[in-house]
């Protein structure tokens, strides 16, 4: 089955030919770039893809879309395959659906004009055929063909003969492609041939370049060797042997040194580590001794204080004397060695007065209790900034001498206050 081209031959030489292609070739008066006898009207409005001559179509679909694009387009309308066919076939194909001037051929069309969309404005300018066929000139100058062409094809002002000249040039300058795109392959296969013989070249000379060199290094150990052995005076000999020895001996010692100086680096390092280990762990034994100190301290105050309140006997003296007739106002702590707390100071002849520092009870009765405080006690790890700030500024107002504690205990406040007048001098004035 013989399949017959959507474009117009150059011409039938035999009617062999003719019938190869089903006896639709034109005899010997149909030329290469002449349009058919029947042309469009002239219209006042876009020619369409389907009402141009023919023999247009060829170059309109080979010029103006591309092969990726029409193997989207044409299997829609078609039962070509994508993948299998070939580019010639996607070709015919197309140009087949333009001359039917079907759903296929309105594909084309508007594919073009989306694609070209920017040329067909521009030559919207142009009010006559000359206008057109300028532009069309630019656009030879510049390079940019098939917008130019497409916008030319379909422009209502192009009549026949600028259509006819337009494809004429068109058809002349795929000629000149051809011809420099068969100039340029024959010099690419000469380039890559001369390339490879160069390649070649350079390869035997940077090999023997390789071999000359080692040669070289070769001879000149040989030279050397021989000017050792073939010695003058057997002194020489032992002279050399006596700086062989001396030569070994130096890299000995050169590989003991650095080893030593790279055990003395890692020495000195792990001496930095451990005196700062040392320093952190002096300073938390300070620290360690300073609490232990404190908290002895507590205790036995603490031990004095229930064994003196033990005791029946009224000659002996009371730990918590000093809080005879005295109320003393304490600021937060816990509520169970609060308790404890005014029992003691109860039990003394004071008054211990309880204020949470503002969890329940309200803060601003601390300006009403205050005044009537001979001194002001709280613990500095049970107590809120705010209210330790607002009771130091109320103690400097009413001139109230106040106590901070180490903690909430009950150790820490009869250590801290029962040492009578030895407690006043701790105890910080306004």
């Amino acid at each position: 089955m013989t399949e017959n081209p959507p474009f117009r031959l150059v011409r039938a030489p035999n009617p062999l030919v003719a019938d190869l292609y089903g006896g639709h070739v034109k005899p010997h008066g149909d030329a290469c770039c002449q349009p058919a006898k029947a042309s469009p009207k002239a219209l006042h409005r876009r020619v369409k893809l389907g009402e141009l001559d023919s023999h247009l179509h060829c170059s309109i679909i080979g010029t103006c879309l591309g092969t990726n694009e029409l193997r989207k387009l044409v299997p829609k309308f078609t039962d070509i395959d994508r993948y299998e066919a070939s580019d010639l076939q996607i070709h015919h194909a197309a140009v087949e659906l333009a001359i039917a001037d079907g759903a296929g051929c309105k594909a084309l069309q508007k594919a073009l004009d989306q694609r070209y969309a920017g040329a067909i404005k521009r030559f919207d300018q142009a009010r006559d055929p000359d206008a057109v066929l300028a532009l069309w000139k630019e656009a030879l100058k510049s390079g940019d063909i098939p917008p130019a062409y497409w916008a030319l094809m379909t422009h209502p002002q192009s009549t026949i003969e600028v259509r006819q000249s337009a494809f004429g040039e068109l058809h002349m300058l795929s000629h000149l492609v051809g011809a420099a795109n068969r100039a340029d392959i024959r010099r690419l296969v000469a380039l890559e041939e001369e390339n490879i013989a160069l390649k070649d070249k350079v390869e035997r000379q940077q090999s023997r370049i390789n071999t000359m060199a080692l040669e070289r290094d070769a001879a000149l150990r040989e030279v050397a060797r021989e000017a050792l052995s073939n010695a003058a005076y057997p002194s020489d000999s032992e002279l050399y042997r006596e700086v062989i020895a001396l030569k070994e001996k130096v890299d000995d010692c050169e590989r003991r040194l650095a080893l030593h100086a790279s055990r003395r680096d890692a020495a000195e390092q792990r001496l930095l580590h451990e005196q700062q280990v040392s320093l952190g762990l002096r300073d938390r034994l300070r620290d360690i001794e300073a609490l232990l100190h404190v908290t002895a301290a507590e205790c036995d105050a603490l031990e004095r204080a229930m064994s003196e309140q033990s005791r029946e006997s009224e000659n002996d003296r009371h730990a918590l004397d000093w809080t005879i007739g005295r109320k003393i106002l304490y600021v937060g702590g816990r509520p169970g060695s609060n308790a404890v707390l005014k029992q003691l100071v109860a039990s003394a002849g004071g008054e211990l007065i309880v204020h949470d520092g503002g969890i329940e009870d309200r803060k601003g009765l601390l300006a009403a209790v205050l005044p009537r405080a001979d001194l002001v006690v709280f613990p500095v790890d049970c107590i809120d900034h705010d209210s330790m700030n607002t009771l130091k500024r109320i103690c400097d107002r009413h001139q109230i001498s106040y106590c901070p504690l180490r903690t909430a205990s009950v150790a820490s406040f009869v250590e801290s206050t029962a040492h009578g007048p030895a407690r006043d001098q701790q105890c910080e004035r306004p």
